[in-house]
């Protein structure tokens, strides 16, 4: 927790993803009204459990592809906006794999504050193909379509992915800075892996950029790992149940958020954020009471 502000005024802020449920064309898609219950279902626990924003992604739509079908865009679009209405958290968006087309399109309609972009600058081997890193073009893009209000937050050494070529992760972080991400995701090596706090560690040294935690975060390693961040993306921890053999998303997308498991882990990240305000204090020379 080092003060480093993704959204003015918030400190550490915790985003949780809210995964849909399978839409248009993919196994399990229930129907656009079931589909936006189950999210809305999801973001009440988000909001009782003291979130300070959320990610709207297409978790479960398998298999990913790189760029989504058009009915993808309709039916994020549809959701998110009737999602975005009925909040007041910061809203982002994450289309899978890769589609910061499609993820900028949405958040300039819909009115969201930020996009998840997973290969910006590494380019990655992955199940679903080789992506290659083009960051010029996703600035270029949000500048084509009048928006440079969203900001990107850009994975650097993305989980589920393998490297084209290897570097340490400190160089992946200065070229996000240098090519114009606003914030980088640090991961695992999978859903619900949590990144080394060496690598923490190694990108926070190496960029004034906010770095945000985007795997593997819950009560038990949060005040560890939030040492050496500013953000974190949370989901699986969240949910209800124990991980399933063979769920390649850990937990299936009829597990619903959990929110005293949110509740939990929002307590521990609220003394955390105490204990740095009494930190700013002291060296300030003003009395902690």
């Amino acid at each position: 927790m080092v003060g480093v502000k993704l959204f003015a005024g918030l400190d550490t802020p915790i985003i949780g993803a809210l995964h849909l449920t399978p839409l248009l064309g993919y196994p399990g898609f229930s129907g656009l009204d079931s589909i936006l219950d189950t999210a809305l279902e999801d973001l009440r626990a988000f909001e009782a459990g003291g979130v300070d924003g959320i990610i709207i992604e297409n978790n479960y739509d398998l298999p990913h592809k790189v760029s989504v079908n058009p009915e993808t865009i309709a039916a994020m679009t549809s959701i998110g906006s009737d999602i975005i209405k009925r909040t007041k958290l910061h809203v982002g968006i994450s289309v899978l794999w890769n589609d910061y087309k499609a993820a900028l399109s949405i958040a300039k309609v819909i009115g969201a504050e930020f996009v998840r972009v997973p290969v910006f600058v590494d380019s990655v081997e992955t199940d679903f193909g080789i992506i290659h890193a083009e960051p010029k073009n996703v600035i270029d893009y949000r500048r084509s379509i009048d928006a440079e209000n969203v900001r990107i937050l850009a994975d650097i050494q993305v989980k589920h992915a393998k490297m084209l070529k290897e570097r340490p992760i400190s160089d992946s972080a200065k070229e996000a800075q240098r090519m114009g991400a606003d914030a980088v995701i640090v991961t695992g090596k999978w859903t619900g892996d949590a990144p080394k706090v060496e690598r923490l560690i190694e990108v926070k040294g190496s960029t004034k950029l906010p770095v945000v935690i985007g795997s593997g975060l819950d009560c038990t390693n949060a005040a560890e790992l939030l040492k050496y961040a500013d953000s974190a993306i949370v989901s699986t921890s969240l949910k209800e149940g124990s991980a399933v053999d063979g769920e390649r998303n850990v937990k299936p997308y009829g597990v619903r958020m959990d929110k005293t498991k949110i509740k939990k882990l929002m307590a521990v990240v609220s003394g955390l954020r105490k204990a740095h305000k009494s930190a700013q204090a002291c060296e300030a020379g003003q009395r902690v009471e």
